[in-house]
Parts: structure tokens; sequence; C-alpha cells
């Protein structure tokens, strides 16, 4: 697919934006939506039954019908929440409001801030691992407001930032303001359905939102001055962003390799696989993320070969230092108890 390095390539989708801000005053012409990325949504192959630690099975999702997503779109919107456009023209004041929640850095030692990005408002599961790290980073981690979480999802519409290319943009210039980009360690956990062409679902429909690719999200980095960096992508073929993430001051984590799907979304699960190994099971088994990993990786293996699926294959990759940054940080880290996973509300 096309780089989204250069801005002139998202022309397009700004000016759709525009178009959509606009026409979004009357109801009727709500049927304009741009459609969800449907093609992108690869399958995501369902277990007849999981081990009793996995989570619940994936549901296979499956390309939409031309014209049915727009449908939807107006189906699913929350009758009492803010129009589409409401939405949309909103997002700079909402960015201000979730941003001036962050805490100060603790001086004298490493802090960890953490910025949540559940990208696809059409499932549950990726507002529920979004919302579970904002918990597990104030409980867990002893930090709390630390965490900027930006979600599409209808039930935070009014109460959480969408997760936009812009508002991600946005929300790095903020806490590159309250942390010190040399000394504390940014985490950017990324949640959504991804797609053989190693894209990310971008999507509150019928908000038109641009998409995310390694190209893109490797350029919005690489804008921003955090020497120190734990970069998850959690979405199936996201080992496609291992080459443009990884380097020196960071850790990539992402939960299958560059060809292979991950499993445990759908309508009728609350954690992804991924979100349950390593988010819910390994990081409150241990504080080290590369630990955590490793676990995740044996427990997910195991769900896989219970259930026959090929292997997700998630991968790891460790750049210089950034084990012993991590080990500093757990050092004067005030690490709390485990905390059980629970579904959002």
């Amino acid at each position: 697919m096309p780089s989204h390095l250069d801005p002139r390539r998202r022309t397009a989708i700004a000016t759709l934006t525009a178009f959509a801000a606009g026409v979004l005053l009357t109801i009727g012409v709500l049927r304009f939506g741009p459609e969800p990325l449907t093609a992108r949504r690869e399958p995501l192959a369902a277990p007849a039954a999981v081990a009793t630690a996995a989570p619940a099975s994936a549901a296979t999702v499956a390309p939409a019908d031309e014209g049915v997503a727009d449908e939807a779109a107006l189906d699913t919107w929350p009758t009492d929440a803010p129009t589409p456009e409401q939405v949309f023209s909103a997002q700079p004041e909402a960015m201000r409001r979730a941003v001036a929640k962050l805490a100060p850095r603790t001086p004298g030692r490493t802090n960890v801030y953490a910025l949540a990005f559940a990208a696809d408002g059409s499932e549950d599961v990726f507002r529920n691992e979004a919302e579970y790290l904002d918990t597990l980073m104030a409980r867990r981690f002893g930090a709390p407001g630390h965490t900027l979480v930006l979600e599409n999802h209808p039930a935070t519409l009014s109460t959480r930032p969408l997760a936009s290319w812009t508002n991600l943009e946005a929300g790095l210039d903020a806490l590159a303001k309250v942390m010190d980009p040399k000394e504390d360690i940014l985490l950017l956990y990324v949640a959504t359905h991804g797609g053989d062409d190693h894209s990310l679902l971008v999507d509150m429909d019928p908000i038109p939102l641009d998409q995310l690719d390694p190209d893109g999200l490797a350029d919005i980095l690489g804008k921003h001055a955090f020497q120190w960096k734990v970069l998850v992508v959690n979405a199936c073929y996201s080992g496609g962003f291992v080459p443009k993430l990884k380097g020196t001051g960071t850790l990539v984590l992402t939960s299958a390799r560059a060809d292979r799907t991950s499993f445990g979304c759908g309508a009728d699960s609350d954690i992804t696989y991924f979100g349950r190994a390593w988010l819910a099971d390994g990081l409150n088994a241990t504080p080290d993320f590369v630990d955590a990993f490793g676990r995740a990786r044996r427990e997910i293996a195991a769900w896989e070969t219970k259930d026959a699926l090929e292997p997700s294959e998630p991968q790891i990759d460790v750049g210089a230092g950034i084990e012993e940054k991590l080990a500093a940080w757990r050092k004067r880290a005030a690490i709390g108890p485990a905390v059980p996973f629970t579904a959002a509300r």
C-alpha cells in the first residue's frame, strides 16, 4: 500500500474528512460515511474450544457486503451519544481534557508512561485491553495518571479521545512534554485488526479516519525524541511492524508473525489471546516485560496446540540498552499485587 510518510498522500483523506464533517449536518446523508476497512479484516479463525485458562474463543471476521457497513454504522451508533460530526469536531477539546489528567513524572528515577491505542470501534476486546492497561499502570505498576487512552468505541465517544492518526501524534506530543524523553520509557500499546499487507484498521464508522501502516507509525514515532520505547502491536500479521519499529533503546512486541493471524477477538470475546497472555497473565506474574512475553508466547502456543490452530508465533526484538533500562525502572518502581482482568463496563 502507499506509504504515509508523505503528508500529501493524506490529502484525499483530509478532503474526505472535511466533506464528511459538513454533510453530517443532516441525518439522511450519514449514509455517505466511509465503509470500514472490511477487506483488511483478515479472518481470525475460531477454535472449537479453548483451554480453561485461555480467553474466549475467537470469532471469524468475514468481509461485509457492499453497502452493508454504512447501514451497520447507523444501527450501532448510540442514540444517547453526540452525533458523528459533534464527536469529530470535539476532538481537540477531548485531547485537552485527557492530557490535563496526566500526572507529573516522579523526579529522580525512571518513569514509564503509556499510550493505549484501541483502534477498531466495532468490537469490545480492543477497548477492554486499553482500559485494562490503564488499570494495570495505576495499580500494578504504581503509576496512576501515567496512561493516555485513545479508543474507538460507542461507549466512550464522550469520555475518551478517538484513536486516530491526529490524536496519536497529539498524544505523543503531550507525553513528550510531561516525560523526560531521555530518561523515561514510553509504552505504546496498539490493539486492532491487522491485514496481510501489514495495515492496521482504524475505524469508528461513519467518522473517516486515516489508517496506519508500519511506515506511518514509524514516521509518527520518528518525530518524537523518546530514547526508550516499548512498542506493542496486537493485531494479525503484526510481525510486519518489527523491521520498521526496531532499533536501539526499543523493545518491540507483536502478537503474530508477519505472515500469521492472531486469535481471540470477536463479539464473544472479552480479551484477545495476546492481551490475556501478556497483559493479564504475563505482567501480573512478573513486571519484566521481556520475561512476561516469554511466558505469554508459551501460553499462547499451548492454547493453539490444544485447538489445532496454526501458530501465531508472537515476535520480539530487543534493542540495545532497553533491557538494562527496564531493569533500572523495576528496581525503583512501586510494584503492586496482581490485578485481575475485568472487561470494561
